[in-house]
């Protein structure tokens, strides 16, 4: 009798057991990866973010960073415990109001242990208070956050947003943003989207961004600096907003001669990308060391180095083009660069063909005249081009190259019906390169593997008679197109701290 007496409690357990939702009991970790397959710690499983509140204050002369992000999710799947991609020091994690345990792990994994389990497809909030000093802390071996005179920059790719606030990092979880960022006053934050209100107070004042289409994390910036800032409207009403930090020296003039520019060019894009896909338009170029520029959304970066030869009108094609390609039609896994580069360089070429400085045709045969068989530009494939050259050379110029043998292929016609129709069908969502694949030999009614297999996915350069099958110029290379050196200027920087385009 003793005996099952002894066994009673452990059924009364079983019963209370039973009384809980059998989910909590299944609940299991969400993935430290969203499974990318060149950055497999990038990103987190079972949950996905809709929109981020990040509330900042930045102090320029010590660099010092302090924030409060409020994370609106929903679970993917029954989560015990779940990670955030960040990398400085956090003091605090409710989810749903409640303490949570946190522990950071590996150099940029925030691990989540909610009070209790997570359902799945439940909304959840995560709120995360931190601080740090974003330029002095080191992850994979180095920082994002770039240091000017007077502030702070986030910009860089694929990775930005560990230095400035907690995310599900990778770009198949795009959500909304609101960026509110206060600093001392005669100083101005930069984000992107819409400037919704500015106020001060006590000598701070503060900044509060909106960005209403769904963003990828890695486009998502923020500047802080002393900023000569010019806004004005495009024709069909949005608002544009270029900022300039104050000591941009020699390089100011071209600075301005270029980025002011941008609704000429976005008004241009449009007729050949389709509608433009955001509410807000503009750029800006602070007072960093670097020579990148980068895509982030709505509101491109540029170094100034990028001017340093004077107007460069070419580099701010290719940013501009990318928020139709890589920002509003944004990548499945980062191998799908090519989907992004090929684009913004093929707008490159055909702004040149609008301006009379050579044709598309004319740039592709001297791209293709101009490497030569044994140079190590043709063994990079543009299609899948591995995480170490993700921004060689190869992934731009061949890659236009690959969408000049498309449109030689099927026609003009059914090559711009492409562009706008791609654009329209993926807006705001992720695509690959196969997906491009697929779509070009629905819309042409072609059979186009073997001309991708081609000019994306095989190594060495293709044969003059697969040059002549696409429509290039296997001869001697022609007189070289006046816009090249300044297209080939645009993609000069790569590499991590140096990422971009």
């Amino acid at each position: 009798m003793r005996h099952h007496r002894l066994l009673v409690p452990g059924a009364a357990a079983a019963c209370l057991l039973l009384a809980i939702p059998a989910s909590a009991a299944d609940a299991t970790p969400g993935a430290p990866g969203i499974g990318d397959s060149y950055y497999p710690s990038y990103g987190n499983g079972g949950y996905d973010v809709s929109h981020y509140d990040l509330r900042l204050k930045y102090q320029p002369t010590t660099d010092r960073l302090e924030g409060t992000a409020t994370i609106v999710a929903d679970a993917k799947q029954d989560l015990s415990r779940f990670d955030l991609d960040f990398a400085l020091d956090v003091s605090e994690v409710l989810v749903g109001g409640k303490k949570a345990a946190f522990e950071a792990t590996g150099d940029h994994e925030l691990e989540v242990t909610p009070a209790a389990p997570l359902t799945s497809g439940s909304p959840f909030t995560v709120v995360v208070r931190y601080s740090g000093t974003p330029s002095k802390v080191v992850a994979s071996g180095f920082t994002s956050w770039l240091r000017t005179p007077d502030g702070g920059v986030a910009a860089n790719e694929p990775e930005s947003a560990w230095w400035w606030f907690p995310s599900n990092d990778h770009p198949l979880d795009k959500a909304t943003y609101d960026v509110s960022v206060a600093v001392p006053d005669g100083t101005q934050a930069i984000s992107n989207g819409t400037l919704r209100s500015t106020s001060s107070k006590l000598g701070w004042t503060r900044y509060n961004w909106r960005s209403s289409k769904p963003q990828a994390t890695y486009l998502a910036t923020l500047a802080v600096g002393k900023f000569d800032i010019t806004t004005d409207t495009t024709a069909g009403g949005l608002p544009v907003i270029n900022a300039y930090s104050k000591d941009l020296g020699d390089n100011a003039g071209a600075a301005r001669a270029s980025v002011e520019r941008t609704a000429e060019i976005v008004d241009w894009e449009s007729t050949v990308f389709g509608p433009y896909p955001f509410d807000a338009l503009g750029g800006y170029v602070p007072n960093v060391p670097t020579s990148y520029a980068l895509e982030t959304q709505t509101r491109p970066f540029y170094s100034p180095k990028g001017f340093a030869k004077g107007a460069n009108t070419s580099l701010v094609v290719h940013e501009l083009a990318h928020q139709w390609f890589g920002d509003s039609v944004s990548l499945k896994d980062w191998r799908d660069i090519w989907i992004n580069e090929g684009f913004a360089s093929y707008a490159q070429w055909l702004w040149s063909e609008k301006e009379g400085e050579g044709t598309a045709q004319e740039l592709a045969d001297y791209t293709y005249a101009s490497y030569p068989a044994d140079d190590p530009f043709w063994q990079v494939e543009p299609g899948d081009p591995g995480a170490e050259n993700q921004f060689h050379d190869a992934v731009y110029d061949r890659g236009a190259l690959a969408l000049q043998a498309l449109r030689n292929r099927i026609g003009d016609q059914d090559f711009f019906a492409i562009l706008k129709g791609w654009t329209a069908e993926h807006r705001y969502g992720n695509a690959s390169v196969r997906d491009f694949v697929t779509y070009a030999e629905k819309v042409s009614g072609k059979p186009l593997a073997s001309l991708f297999d081609t000019w994306l996915f095989t190594p060495g350069k293709p044969a003059a008679a697969q040059a002549r099958a696409a429509e290039l110029s296997p001869a001697k290379a022609p007189a070289r197109p006046k816009s090249w050196q300044r297209i080939q200027d645009t993609h000069s920087a790569h590499g991590h701290g140096a990422h971009g385009h």
